[in-house]
């Protein structure tokens, strides 16, 4: 009889450590998105995903990198540039969300009018009113360092947002994993 008790003390405890590594693994409720595109089109879906997201997860963390940096510009800071790409990726790409382009049927800056006109009529809130709202909802924007220090932007230039910092693709990587759901656009 006591053997089974001490195999049944056993079996318990270690149903115990399984368990605590099972929580210890547990997804958390929140998604990450990366969002790599500078392209109007695919911004407008990512935070119009951030934004029904902020109302599903505790969390919501979206992670800018590359192409998608542009967007967080404030098209209203002048910031002096010493070095020469950095002057020039400051020029070639937009400032904020005014400047973007779509990603196909752009037709030379019709296609773009024409779908803002579109939102504008149906009452679907901007690029700029969705990352305001995006704001209020607190949803995380985190920026990658090293796609901030390729281009040559720094800190000065992004827009001003409640919840925006700079990580590196680890700090990410640690996020995406903990989350229930991870999306790359």
């Amino acid at each position: 009889m006591e053997e089974t008790i001490e195999d049944l003390s056993l079996r318990v405890r270690q149903l115990e450590t399984e368990l605590d590594a099972l929580k210890a693994n547990t997804p958390e409720d929140q998604l990450t998105m990366v969002v790599f595109s500078g392209d109007l089109d695919r911004l407008l879906a990512a935070f119009i995903i951030a934004t029904g997201a902020a109302a599903m997860y505790e969390r919501v963390v979206m992670f800018f990198t590359f192409w998608g940096i542009p967007c967080l510009r404030d098209a209203e800071k002048r910031i002096k540039k010493a070095d020469v790409m950095a002057r020039m990726f400051g020029k070639m790409l937009p400032k904020g969300p005014g400047g973007l382009k779509l990603s196909r049927m752009n037709m030379a800056g019709l296609g773009t009018r024409m779908i803002k006109g579109l939102m504008k009529q149906n009452g679907v809130l901007s690029l700029e009113d969705l990352i305001k709202t995006a704001a209020d909802f607190g949803v995380e924007i985190v920026i990658c360092e090293m796609s901030m220090q390729l281009m040559g932007f720094n800190t000065e230039e992004l827009i001003a947002y409640p919840n925006i910092s700079m990580a590196g693709v680890a700090s990410f990587l640690m996020e995406a994993g903990k989350s229930k759901a991870s999306l790359f656009i």
